[in-house]
């Protein structure tokens, strides 16, 4: 029998303390046989004792590389020429990319095979070796840092007196039942990659550029100092009627903590670029990565139908209290501008989605703001009752921004045309879509 080495045939004289780099190898690529006793020449030299070279072997094929690949080795005592050899063949396994459990899921922990090498493999061959074996879907994959801490997380766990233990990340998502750390956890992590980028302007444009801050760490690190730095700039704005002082603040509170949550819950986190918040004199916006899932329009989710981008992520957000029952946020974002005259405008592209939310006092400071400029006036009060149910007068005139009678005629002229019903009489007259 000749030995010769190839892509699936690797051999070796005797055991070598790097020898589980040519296991891991083969079971990453294509599979293959190792054979020990023979040199790399091709030469028989044999083994003494085949049976304690199988149980160093497999001892450190089941300590040394994760996950578990001991299923996929098998091993084979061969007479060559008079002296004993090991056939040790690998199976490409199920669970790639497979790594020694000392480096993790690196390039200086992960092989595979070329021709007749062993090689690190590249961040790119991994990703899609974790992409081809775990699916699609980013929560369920391994993280590719492995070497995570939770600071940041057992403190906002801690908040709500939830328990935080091996169990309860196995039970959320955040590690698989063979004990590896999922994408969920690395977002939760102090080691997660993911950003929020905020800016504030001077004015209603970019081009007087006032602040700059990049929000780095674990989800829950990047939302509380998000919200603070929005909150800082959420001014309070007094006005006067008779003797009585009334505080407004430029934003709901309500609708910048609906809009952020939506950043960090719903953002598409396979890929890189940053959730960009920029704050106006007249608006803040809020823009995130990702899409509407398919077959979900824009009006669905006006309507608070909800298809869970990450749903592991969100049930963690949902055991904290973070967030209610899915498909609440953007009917509450609605809900907070009720009556102001103002709409939170929505907008999606196939690969992005943004909130603005208005400056309730804009108008009072000066500057003007367009209410939803892109509909009809008619468009504007039937989305105001899709979320609201119903709408006076009062509210038209203020959401349309138009006089006292047109509000009363374009209302009139709905009822007529049969997209509303008129509710009660004088001041308690409401109108609901048909």
């Amino acid at each position: 029998m000749d030995f010769v080495e190839s892509e699936v045939v690797e051999l070796k004289s005797e055991v070598v303390g790097d020898i589980c780099k040519e296991v891991i190898a083969f079971a990453n690529t294509r599979g293959g046989t190792m054979y020990i006793g023979v040199a790399n020449d091709g030469q028989v030299v044999g083994i003494e004792n085949a049976d304690q070279v199988i149980l160093q072997l497999n001892n450190m094929i089941r300590d040394s590389i994760k996950p578990d690949l001991t299923m996929f080795v098998g091993y084979q005592t061969q007479a060559v020429d008079g002296k004993q050899i090991v056939a040790v063949t690998v199976q490409k396994g199920t669970d790639r990319p497979y790594y020694l459990g000392s480096k993790g899921l690196r390039p200086n922990g992960v092989y595979v095979r070329n021709g007749t090498s062993t090689d690190p493999a590249t961040d790119t061959a991994i990703r899609k070796m974790i992409k081809e074996t775990d699916g699609d879907c980013f929560e369920d994959m391994r993280s590719l840092e492995q070497n995570l801490t939770f600071d940041a997380a057992s403190s906002q766990f801690a908040k709500q007196k939830v328990a935080f233990d091996a169990s309860k990340m196995q039970t959320l998502g955040l590690v698989s039942p063979e004990g590896i750390y999922t994408n969920v956890a690395l977002l939760l992590s102090d080691q997660c990659g993911s950003t929020i980028k905020a800016a504030t302007f001077s004015g209603s444009d970019k081009s007087d550029f006032q602040d700059r801050r990049e929000f780095s760490g674990s989800l829950f690190r990047q939302m509380e100092e998000v919200y603070a730095y929005l909150d800082m700039r959420n001014q309070t704005r007094a006005t006067f009627e008779g003797l009585y002082r009334f505080d407004k603040r430029d934003y709901p509170e309500e609708a910048l903590r609906e809009a952020l949550l939506n950043c960090l819950v719903h953002r598409d986190y396979s890929f890189s670029a940053s959730t960009l918040i920029s704050v106006y004199d007249d608006r803040i916006e809020f823009v995130s990565v990702g899409g509407l899932p398919t077959g979900i329009s824009l009006d669905d989710i006006l309507l608070g139908l909800s298809v869970c981008r990450n749903p592991k992520l969100a049930g963690v957000f949902y055991r904290l209290k973070l967030i209610e029952a899915y498909g609440t946020g953007m009917p509450k974002i609605l809900n907070a501008y009720a009556g102001t005259g103002l709409v939170p405008k929505i907008e999606v592209t196939s690969n992005a989605f943004k909130i603005t939310l208005p400056n309730r006092n804009a108008a009072d400071s000066g500057i003007h703001y367009e209410p939803d400029p892109g509909k009809s006036k008619e468009e504007r009060i039937l989305s105001f009752l899709a979320s609201r149910g119903s709408i006076a007068r009062s509210d038209a005139q203020k959401l349309l921004g138009v006089s006292q009678a047109t509000a009363n005629r374009i209302l009139k002229q709905m009822v007529a045309d049969g997209l509303l019903c008129q509710e009660g009489s004088a001041r308690n007259t409401r109108y609901k879509a048909k």
